[in-house]
C-alpha cells in the first residue's frame, strides 16, 4: 500500500554537528578543516560551511521584529508588500534624449527618477565657462537653469513622480532649480517628493574637491535641511552615499562604519543648525552599492539599519524617525564589466535581488551596457524588466524579511554590526568623519584592504567571469556611440546666451551673494535666497558665483578612484585588439598538449582560459605522442610562446625532451602548466622559463608576456 504522505525524514536519523564535522574531517585525510573549508572575508570573518542554533541563539527575538527596535528586520511592519520604489539613473547629456529616456522609463514600470549633472554643473559651471571646454557634457546631463531641468522632465508629472539630483558639490543650485520647477509647475509643497541629495563629504572624496571648506559646506547643507523641513516636508535633502569608498575598495565593515560616521557628522550639523533630532534624521537617506556576494550584502542592509536604529536610539530620536529611514541600493560599479557584459545582467539582478532580500526601500537597476557608455533603450528595458519579475514574478515583495531567522544571515549582520561598530567608534574618536576624510586616514584604511583584493584578483582567488575566467576572443565586441560633446556643448552655449538675454536675474544673483556672506542669516534663508534666484532665471553658474565667490577658501583632496574588477585583464583585453587591428593577428600562444586528452585535457583548458583573458589566440591540438612532432606543430605555428600541458605523471618523461626540442624550433618562451614542486630546478635547467599553475600571478606572467611580444 502507498502511503497518501511522504515522510522520508523519519528514516534518516539527526546528525550532529560533531557527528557531520568528523565525518568531513576524515574525508579531508589530515587536510585541516579551516584551511579547506573555512573561508575568511576581508575583514576577518570566518564563513563556516555549515551554521548551526549554537551560531546564532534566537531566544528572546534578539533581532526583533519588523518595523520595530533594532529594525534589522526592516523598518516597515508589513515590509514592502506594495513593492519598492524601482529607481532609474539618467546621465544623457542632451535635454531633449534624456527626456525621451525618462518618460519611457516611466511608462514601463520605473517609479523615480535621479538626475545626475554633468562634470560642468558638478564643477559649478555653466557650459560656456572656460573652465568647462572639457567638463560639460561629460558623465550626466547638461541642466544649467531651471529651463533646462523643465526641457528635460517634460511631460513628467512631478506630484506623482519623484525626482532626485546627483549635483555633486553644487547640490544648493540644483537643489534651487528643482524647487524653481516645482513652483512654476505649481506642484504642492506639502505633496512633493523630490531628493535634493546633499553630500558634501561624499562629493569631496569623489571629485577631490569643495569649493568652501568643508565647515561651511556643512553649513549650506544644513540651511538646505532646514529650509526642506519647513517649506517640503515631505522631501529629502541629504543623501549618505559611500559609493566612492565602495568603488575605490572598502570592505563591508568600512562602508558600513563611513556610512554611520559620514550621517552622525550630518545630524551635528543639523542639530547644530537648530533642527530637532526627529526632522534632522528625516532628512537623511542612506545609498549603498551592493557586490555580487549576495548573502553578504543582504548582511549589509539589515546591519546598517541596526547600527542607525542605535545612533537615533542614543541621541533621543523617537522610534517613529527610525521607521522612516530610506535606504537606496544599487548594482556596484566594481562588478560590472567591458566585456562580455552579458553576463551584467547576472550581475545586476543579484545586487537587486539583494536589496529586495535585505529590505531596501529604493532598488536602482543597472543597465548592462553601463560600463560601456549611453545605455540604449533595450539595455534599460533589460533593466526595468530584472526588478519587474523579482516583484511580479518571484515575488519577493511578498515574503517580509526572508532573511529572519537565518543562522547563517542574522549572524553574519551582527558581526559586520558589531567589527564595524567597532571601526565608527575609532572614526569618533580621531575627530568624526570630516576630519578622517581631509587627513587621508579613511583613503588609507581602504588602500590596505584594495591591495589585498587586487593580489586576489591577480591570481584569480577571486574570478571575474567572462574576463579572467572563460573570456571569449571571438565575442562581438557591444560598441554605445558617445555623444559629440563638443557640438552639445555649442548647443547649450546657444541656449544659456538666449536664456541670460530673456531672464532678469541680477538683483536675486546680488541678494544671493549678501546673504551668502551673512554669517548670522536665519536657519534656510540661505536656501530661500538661492531659489528665488534660479526663480528669477540664475543658471549654475551665477548661482554658483554667488554662492562661492572667487578667493574662497577650497577643500581638496586626493580623489578616491573607482577599482573595477575586471579593469587590469581589461587593459590587456584593449592592448590586444589594438595589437590586432595593426598587425593583422593576436599574439599567439601554442599549448603543446603531450599524450591522451585524459593525460592533458585538465590542464589544457586552464591554459586556454590563462592565456586567452590576456588576449592571446591559443593554438591548440589533439596531443602528440613525444617531443618531436610537438616541435614540428610548433614551428609552423609561428608563436614564439609554447606552453607544455599533461598530467604529473606524464611530465616525469616527456618535460625535459619537449622543452630542449621547442627551444630549438625557435620558442622564446618555454611554460610549464603546472607547479613543479621539487622537480623544477631541472625543469627549468632543461629549458623552461616559466611555471603557470592555480593561485600563481596570472595578470603579471601576461603583462610580461604580451611586453615581450611587444603588444604592451
Amino acid at each position: 500500500m502507498i502511503e497518501k504522505e511522504l515522510t522520508i525524514a523519519a528514516e534518516f536519523p539527526p546528525v550532529s554537528y560533531e557527528q557531520w564535522r568528523a565525518s568531513v574531517e576524515g574525508e579531508l585525510k589530515g587536510v585541516p578543516f579551516e584551511k579547506k573549508l573555512v573561508t575568511q572575508t576581508l575583514e576577518g570573518i570566518d564563513i563556516q560551511p555549515v551554521y548551526t542554533s549554537k551560531d546564532w541563539p534566537s531566544d528572546g527575538d534578539p533581532s526583533g521584529f519588523p518595523g520595530l527596535l533594532p529594525f534589522a528586520r526592516g523598518s516597515q511592519l508589513l515590509g514592502h508588500a506594495t513593492g519598492w520604489d524601482t529607481r532609474q539613473e539618467h546621465l544623457h547629456p542632451e535635454p531633449a534624449e534624456a527626456n525621451k529616456a525618462i518618460l519611457e522609463d516611466l511608462e514601463h514600470g520605473i517609479t523615480s527618477i535621479e538626475l545626475r549633472l554633468d562634470a560642468a554643473a558638478r564643477a559649478g559651471l555653466d557650459a560656456d565657462a572656460g573652465e568647462a571646454a572639457e567638463l560639460s557634457a561629460r558623465d550626466g546631463v547638461m541642466a544649467y537653469h531651471s529651463g533646462d531641468l523643465d526641457k528635460i522632465l517634460n511631460g513628467v508629472h512631478l506630484d506623482i513622480a519623484p525626482i532626485a539630483v546627483n549635483a555633486g558639490a553644487t547640490f544648493m543650485p540644483a537643489a534651487a532649480l528643482l524647487v524653481a520647477l516645482l513652483r512654476q509647475r505649481k506642484v504642492d509643497p506639502a505633496t512633493a517628493r523630490c531628493a535634493f541629495n546633499a553630500d558634501p563629504l561624499g562629493a569631496l572624496v569623489s571629485d577631490g574637491q569643495l569649493p568652501i571648506p568643508i565647515n561651511l559646506a556643512l553649513e549650506e547643507m544644513a540651511d538646505l535641511a532646514a529650509w526642506t523641513v519647513k517649506n517640503y516636508p515631505q522631501c529629502s535633502s541629504i543623501k549618505v552615499d559611500t559609493g566612492a569608498y565602495h568603488h575605490a575598495g572598502a570592505t563591508s565593515t568600512q562602508d558600513l562604519a563611513f556610512a554611520i560616521a559620514t550621517a552622525v557628522e550630518y545630524l551635528r550639523a543639523l542639530t547644530q543648525a537648530g533642527i530637532d533630532v526627529d526632522s534632522a534624521a528625516s532628512q537623511i537617506v542612506f545609498e549603498t552599492s551592493v557586490g555580487t556576494q549576495f548573502f553578504r550584502a543582504i548582511a549589509k542592509l539589515r546591519a546598517l539599519r541596526k547600527m542607525w536604529a542605535k545612533v537615533l536610539t542614543t541621541i533621543g530620536c523617537s522610534e517613529t524617525a527610525g521607521r522612516s529611514t530610506w535606504i537606496q541600493v544599487r548594482a556596484s560599479r566594481r562588478v560590472l564589466t567591458r566585456r562580455d557584459p552579458w553576463v551584467n545582467l547576472l550581475r545586476n539582478t543579484v545586487c537587486c535581488f539583494a536589496g529586495a532580500v535585505g529590505g531596501a526601500d529604493s532598488i536602482t537597476s543597472t543597465p548592462l551596457d553601463a560600463a560601456i557608455g549611453p545605455s540604449d533603450e533595450f539595455s534599460r528595458h533589460l533593466a526595468r524588466n530584472t526588478v519587474t519579475i523579482l516583484r511580479e514574478e518571484s515575488h519577493l515583495n511578498r515574503e517580509i524579511d526572508p532573511a529572519g531567522g537565518s543562522w547563517f544571515l542574522e549572524r553574519l549582520t551582527d558581526q559586520l554590526a558589531e567589527r564595524a561598530w567597532a571601526l565608527f567608534q575609532s572614526i569618533e574618536g580621531r575627530g568624526g568623519m570630516a576630519r578622517s576624510v581631509t587627513d587621508g586616514w579613511v583613503a588609507e584604511q581602504i588602500r590596505d584592504v584594495e591591495a589585498t583584493r587586487e593580489k586576489g584578483l591577480a591570481t584569480r582567488k577571486q574570478v571575474v567571469t567572462g574576463v579572467s575566467e572563460h573570456p571569449d576572443l571571438r565575442e562581438e565586441k557591444l560598441v554605445r556611440t558617445q555623444a559629440d560633446r563638443t557640438k552639445l556643448r555649442l548647443q547649450a552655449s546657444s541656449r544659456l546666451a538666449t536664456w541670460r538675454r530673456d531672464q532678469a536675474c541680477g538683483a536675486a544673483v546680488e541678494n544671493l551673494a549678501r546673504v551668502s556672506a551673512n554669517n548670522s542669516r536665519k536657519p534656510g534663508a540661505w536656501t530661500e535666497a538661492a531659489v528665488q534666484a534660479a526663480e528669477t532665471g540664475a543658471t549654475v553658474g551665477q548661482l554658483s558665483t554667488a554662492l562661492y565667490p572667487k578667493g574662497s577658501t577650497a577643500t581638496h583632496v586626493e580623489p578616491l578612484a573607482i577599482h573595477p574588477y575586471a579593469a587590469a585583464y581589461e587593459e590587456l583585453r584593449d592592448a590586444s585588439d589594438r595589437y590586432a587591428e595593426k598587425t593583422g593577428k593576436r599574439p599567439l600562444v601554442f599549448l603543446a598538449n603531450m599524450g591522451k586528452p585524459t593525460d592533458f585535457i585538465a590542464r589544457s583548458t586552464y591554459s586556454l582560459n590563462f592565456f586567452q583573458a590576456g588576449g592571446f589566440q591559443a593554438i591548440t591540438n589533439n596531443g602528440f605522442a613525444d617531443a618531436a612532432p610537438a616541435a614540428a606543430a610548433f614551428a609552423e605555428s609561428k608563436a614564439k610562446i609554447a606552453v607544455i600541458c599533461s598530467s604529473d605523471k606524464k611530465y616525469q618523461t616527456v618535460v625535459e625532451e619537449t622543452a630542449k626540442q621547442l627551444g630549438a624550433a625557435g620558442a622564446r618562451t618555454v611554460i610549464l602548466a603546472g607547479n613543479p614542486g621539487a622537480n623544477e630546478a631541472k625543469y627549468r635547467a632543461a629549458g623552461v622559463n616559466r611555471f603557470i599553475f592555480v593561485r600563481c600571478d596570472v595578470l603579471g606572467t601576461l603583462q610580461e608576456l604580451l611586453r615581450e611580444e611587444g603588444v604592451l
